[in-house]
C-alpha cells in the first residue's frame, strides 16, 4: 500500500525541522517550539503523533485554538504559521508549518513571565545563547561589521585552523580577554562568514566555516 504524505514524514522521525506532539495542553510550551523553528531554519509540528511515531490523532479543535493562543499571546513578535489537516486511518493529524524568520530573534514567554529566545538544535528546542542574540542584534544594525585583526582574532582563527571547534568560555579564557569582548568577536566573525555554529549534543560551539583558512 502506498504510504501517505504524513506517514512518509513520520518515518523521518523528529529532527532539525520536525517535531511530534501527542497533544497540546500548554500554550507556553508550544510557543517555545514555534519560536525555535522561526529562529532556526523553520520546520513543522505534527500534532496527534506520539514520540515513537504512532499516530494517535487530534482529539478536539481546542488543541488548534491553543496553538493560536501560543502564537498570538506567548510569542513575541507574533508567529504566523500555516495549518494543514490530514486524515490517516480515520485519525486526524494537524500539521503546523513555521517558516524561518528574517526578523530574528523571536521570544517565548516562560512560566515566570520572562521572554526567552529559543532555537532548534537537532530534535530539541534550546535557549539561544548570548552569541546568537548578539548576531541577531548586529544583523539589524545599519553600522555594518568591522573586523580588527588583533591578537584575540588571530588566536581564535589559528586555534580553529588546528582544532575542530571551540566554546565561548574556552575562547575568552585562553585568549585572556573579557567574556563581553569574546562574544562580540565571535558574533562579528559569524556575520562575515569566517566562523559558523557547531551544534554538538545540544551545546553550541564554533568552527571555521571553511576548513584550512589561510592565515
Amino acid at each position: 500500500m502506498k504510504k501517505s504524505y504524513i506517514q512518509r514524514l513520520i518515518e523521518q522521525g523528529e529532527h532539525q525541522q520536525q517535531d511530534f506532539k501527542f497533544a497540546i495542553n500548554d500554550s507556553r510550551k508550544i510557543a517555545r517550539a514555534l519560536v525555535a523553528f522561526a529562529n532556526a531554519q523553520g520546520g513543522r509540528l505534527l500534532i496527534g503523533v506520539k514520540d515513537n511515531g504512532k499516530i494517535a490523532g487530534v482529539r478536539t479543535d481546542e488543541e488548534f485554538h491553543m496553538i493560536e493562543a501560543a502564537a498570538q499571546m506567548y510569542c513575541k513578535p507574533e508567529i504566523h504559521f500555516e495549518r494543514k489537516d490530514w486524515l490517516v486511518d480515520a485519525k486526524r493529524v494537524l500539521e503546523i508549518i513555521v517558516s524561518e524568520s528574517e526578523n530574528k530573534p523571536y521570544f517565548a514567554q516562560n512560566d515566570s513571565g520572562k521572554w526567552m529566545a529559543y532555537v532548534r538544535i537537532g530534535d530539541e528546542n534550546v535557549l539561544a545563547n548570548i552569541v546568537m542574540l548578539q548576531v541577531w542584534k548586529k544583523q539589524k544594525s545599519s553600522k555594518g561589521v568591522k573586523i580588527k585583526y588583533s591578537q584575540a582574532e588571530k588566536f581564535i582563527l589559528s586555534f580553529l585552523n588546528e582544532n575542530k571547534n571551540i566554546s565561548l568560555n574556552r575562547f575568552y579564557r585562553q585568549a585572556g580577554i573579557s567574556r563581553y569582548r569574546a562574544v562580540n568577536i565571535i558574533a562579528d566573525l559569524v556575520l562575515v562568514g569566517l566562523i559558523d555554529y557547531d551544534f554538538q549534543d545540544n551545546k553550541i560551539f564554533y568552527k571555521l566555516k571553511n576548513e584550512n583558512l589561510p592565515l
